[in-house]
């Protein structure tokens, strides 16, 4: 009984390390030649209810700063981006997963900032104190997070 108790434990603890390690760090992303990345960066699915939350939170993705969206009740939603209505027929999954860690690969003059990158940046500043950041920055959004927010812009059909 002890032994079998002993193997779970050790299957359990291998298949979460195993899982944990999965996950792309933001200089690892491999994009392709059209900025698609086809390679969940968890290899765990995304939540397109996070995904939403994540879109319209301001702390968050605040896709909608830029983005309207009619599926989301923001209270303000921008215009100076493209509607993400239809996204999901315009654009596939690793595509919109590539325009989501960093949609310059896609698009080079977009203004839309990489939210899975870490650098390089064109002198990012360091909060409100004028000075460039003093070291690399995190991501924006987590790994997880990218993929919520792909299961969510994946339910945008017209």
């Amino acid at each position: 009984m002890t032994r079998h108790v002993l193997w779970a434990a050790c299957a359990v603890a291998s298949f979460a390390a195993a899982h944990a390690s999965a996950e792309i760090a933001p200089t690892a992303v491999a994009f392709d030649e059209t900025g698609a990345v086809a390679t969940s960066l968890t290899g765990t699915p995304g939540n397109p209810e996070e995904g939403a939350k994540i879109a319209s939170s301001r702390p968050l993705g605040n896709c909608v700063a830029c983005h309207q969206v009619s599926a989301l009740t923001a209270d303000f939603q921008g215009d100076i981006a493209p509607a993400l209505d239809g996204a999901a027929d315009r654009w596939s999954e690793a595509q919109l997963r590539g325009i989501v860690i960093d949609a310059k690969h896609t698009f080079p003059d977009t203004m839309m900032p990489g939210l899975y990158k870490t650098g390089p940046f064109i002198r990012p500043g360091d909060a409100f104190t004028g000075k460039a950041a003093p070291a690399d920055l995190a991501p924006i959004l987590n790994a997880q997070q990218v993929e919520d927010v792909v299961a969510f812009l994946m339910t945008l059909k017209e």
